[in-house]
């Protein structure tokens, strides 16, 4: 059978279907995917550039946060309905080869420039080294930053948004499977959790001083910007589920235009109890028809750029970049006296140079000594998002 007649099976319009196997075992890609990080990692780094003004850089994290609910949901879903089951040992096999020895690199190089002085002033806390090995950057932020007397390890600040995502790694699969299990009502039940933390955000912000740093860096206030990554993974797949019968392309183009309308009144909209409450929830429905779109019709001319070479490029590096791109960017000011504009193109450059040889050297060999070491399920998606 064609993949033509598969796609129009699925309800996919010809020629927009993802590249998704049909059968157990094969291998499972999502168009757009990698060219959507490489856009959520670069409005990060033209922000930390001195463009903050500019360009959101938190949006770019939140970017990233829905991707990941929406990937790591599909997956799951995927594997469940293929086996009956979803192997947590497989998945966090999978989280600390794909995402610890790059961290841990990373992380190891900044903290030996720092504590020898080359980047910061020799006095490093503990307390700030334990934090952030094991994924409490964000809480460690909220509760003693800015103060001097307990700085963050130089250059780590970007890492708040990773220990975030693993938090939301350790639970949610298994909240997942129970959940499946007892056949709930899933989007419906991820729906009011979204709800829960918008007003818990509220609630803080009404009744705690300085609240707009906790509701930015915390898990318990931004884990909806996942969750609604992972309501579209359970509802209305683009790469699973047909398409809604009664929304034609024109639909959808119109969807669109909303989003990024939406998208607008969140930055345009400056009052501070929005910005530190609904803004979050206000993004992450407006994502939901782009990331739709980007997917299910990844050849219009709109989306079809995120599937260029380069962008895919910068999207397959992306997770070393974003964890190297900051200490990148000052390290290169610093020894070569550049500007502003000077010093973020050399910061790309160095960036670029360094995540490509991670990513052949560390992260593809983790790669295949996890999957030489470890056997898993038949079903499990083979793909470098997955890895």
């Amino acid at each position: 059978m064609s993949a033509e007649t598969l796609a129009l099976r699925a309800g996919y319009p010809a020629g927009a279907a993802p590249r998704a196997a049909a059968g157990r075992g094969h291998g499972f890609s999502i168009p757009s995917l990698e060219g959507i990080r490489a856009v959520a990692v670069m409005i990060v780094f033209i922000a930390h550039c001195g463009l903050q003004h500019l360009v959101p850089g938190g949006f770019g994290v939140t970017i990233f946060f829905f991707l990941s609910g929406y990937l790591i949901t599909t997956l799951l879903r995927r594997e469940y309905e293929q086996t009956g089951t979803i192997s947590l040992r497989a998945f966090y096999l999978r989280r600390v080869y794909r995402i610890f020895p790059p961290l841990y690199l990373v992380l190891g190089i900044l903290i030996a420039l720092d504590a020898t002085g080359v980047i910061g002033n020799g006095d490093l806390p503990l307390k700030a080294v334990l934090a952030q090995v094991f994924h409490f950057t964000n809480y460690y932020m909220v509760t003693f930053s800015p103060a001097e007397s307990a700085p963050l390890v130089t250059y780590t600040g970007p890492f708040w948004s990773l220990a975030v995502e693993e938090h939301f790694y350790l639970f949610f699969p298994l909240c997942l499977l129970l959940l499946l299990r007892r056949k709930a009502p899933l989007p419906v039940v991820l729906g009011i959790a979204c709800a829960v933390v918008l007003a818990w955000r509220c609630f803080l912000v009404l009744t705690m001083s300085g609240a707009d740093d906790y509701t930015y860096h915390a898990t318990d206030t931004r884990i909806d910007s996942l969750l609604f990554g992972c309501i579209m993974g359970l509802w209305l797949n683009p790469a699973l589920d047909p398409a809604p019968s009664r929304v034609g392309e024109r639909g959808w183009l119109a969807l669109c235009a909303a989003g990024v309308a939406l998208l607008a009144v969140s930055f345009l909209y400056r009052a501070d109890f929005f910005r530190d409450t609904f803004r979050y929830s206000l993004q992450g429905v407006a994502l939901f028809p782009l990331f739709w779109c980007a997917v299910r019709y990844h050849r219009w001319a709109l989306f079809s750029w995120l599937n260029s070479r380069p962008v895919r490029g910068l999207g397959i590096i992306s997770y070393t970049f974003y964890l190297s791109h900051y200490a990148a960017i000052h390290l290169t000011e610093k020894a070569f006296g550049l500007g502003q504009v000077a010093g973020g193109v050399a910061g790309f450059v160095a960036a670029v140079a360094f995540s490509t040889a991670c990513y052949w050297l560390i992260e593809r060999r983790f790669a295949a000594l996890r999957r030489r070491l470890h056997r898993e399920p038949s079903a499990a998606p083979r793909t470098a998002a997955a890895q």
